[in-house]
Parts: C-alpha cells; sequence; structure tokens
C-alpha cells in the first residue's frame, strides 16, 4: 500500500506518494553519491519542494538513511537468497552473480551504492559512511557464520581461513562494482566470476 505524505506550506496543501519519492531519491542518490547530490537534484527528481522533503523524510542525511533501507530491501534481496544455497562455493556465486544483474540492471543506475557511499563520502559525512560500514560489517558477519558452517559440514577444506575468504569475496565484490560503474561490461564482470570460482576452495 502506498503511502502519501500531506504537506502544508504557503498555499495549498500538496499531496504526494512518499514511496515514489523515496524511490526517486535513492536514484539520484545511488548515481551522484551522497555528497554528490544536492538538495536541487533531490527535490527536483522527487517532485516536491524542500520544506515538503524536511517535513516529509526529514533532513538530506535522514533522507539518505531512508533510502539505503530501501536499497538493501528491494535491490539486496540476493544477498539473503545467497546465504540459503547448499554449498559455500554456490554461496559466493549466488552473491557475485546476483551483484552483476543488481549493478548491470538496465532500469538503476550502474555500480553499488554502498561502495559509491563509503568510499566517496568526506569527513562532513562521517555518520553516512559509518552506516553504510556498518551495515556491511552485518552482512559480511552473516556470511562467516554461512562458511563456518560450511567448514563444519566439510563442505569447506579445514584449512580455510573463513575470515580471509569472506574478506576475499567481499573484495571481488566491490571491486566488481566500482568496475560497473566505470563502464565495465556484463561480460568483463562475468568473467572476473567465472575466474573466482575456479579459485575456489573446496567443491
Amino acid at each position: 500500500m502506498e503511502k502519501t505524505s500531506t504537506v502544508t506550506t504557503k498555499g495549498r496543501p500538496r499531496e504526494f506518494c512518499v514511496d515514489n519519492a523515496l524511490a526517486a531519491a535513492l536514484g539520484v542518490f545511488w548515481s551522484k553519491g551522497y555528497e554528490g547530490a544536492s538538495m536541487s537534484d533531490l527535490t527536483e527528481a522527487m517532485g516536491i519542494t524542500k520544506p515538503s522533503l524536511y517535513a516529509a523524510f526529514g533532513n538530506k542525511e535522514a533522507l539518505f538513511h531512508k533510502a539505503l533501507d530501501l536499497y538493501e530491501n528491494e535491490k539486496l534481496e540476493y544477498t539473503r537468497d545467497a546465504l540459503k544455497q547448499p554449498t559455500a562455493r554456490a554461496v559466493a556465486e549466488h552473491f557475485m552473480r546476483g551483484a552483476i544483474n543488481a549493478q548491470m540492471s538496465s532500469c538503476d543506475p550502474k555500480g553499488c551504492l554502498g561502495v559509491i557511499s563509503a568510499t566517496a563520502c568526506g569527513a562532513e559525512a562521517a555518520s553516512i559512511k559509518a552506516d553504510v560500514i556498518q551495515r556491511r560489517a552485518s552482512s559480511q558477519a552473516a556470511l562467516v557464520e554461512r562458511f563456518e558452517q560450511a567448514k563444519r559440514d566439510g563442505d569447506l577444506p579445514d584449512h580455510v581461513d573463513i575470515s580471509g575468504l569472506t574478506s576475499y569475496l567481499y573484495a571481488i565484490l566491490q571491486g566488481m562494482a566500482v568496475q560497473a560503474g566505470s563502464g565495465a561490461t556484463r561480460a568483463e564482470l562475468e568473467r572476473v566470476v567465472e575466474t573466482s570460482l575456479m579459485m575456489w576452495p573446496g567443491r
């Protein structure tokens, strides 16, 4: 069910769809990053005025956190599905191929919002960077737990450093995101996946 917001400023009250406005804001942040997205960029894309934005979402920082929630819920579902795969190799493959689909979608900006935000934020946006890093750490912790289970099940060799393996996979994912944002083709990213899987330990 769509949420609407009615904001009263000078003149007549204006009603708009909060969900649509938030989706538009996500697109701006995704393509320009947090610091690169101006208030004018946001209000123009969202089809609302600055007073309406502040009334419905709070400030720019609060809007970004809400947009990041939307991004995780709608664009990163593949990361949750990946953890349900039967083998560690299948988990890694699902992560990487899901990332390609998300980062190369014709409907969305290229690259990963989290990577863009974590690498492009300066000191003034420290809280934004901290939020992104905390979310990534939570995702990595879930992956470590899944790989630890795979090791107990004999799916991964005993000698494998689970923390190192998880960091390795995330380094690949972040590298793919940077490449996608820099104009890499789907075929180029698919080759990265295939090469990574050839070097994967275990089954």
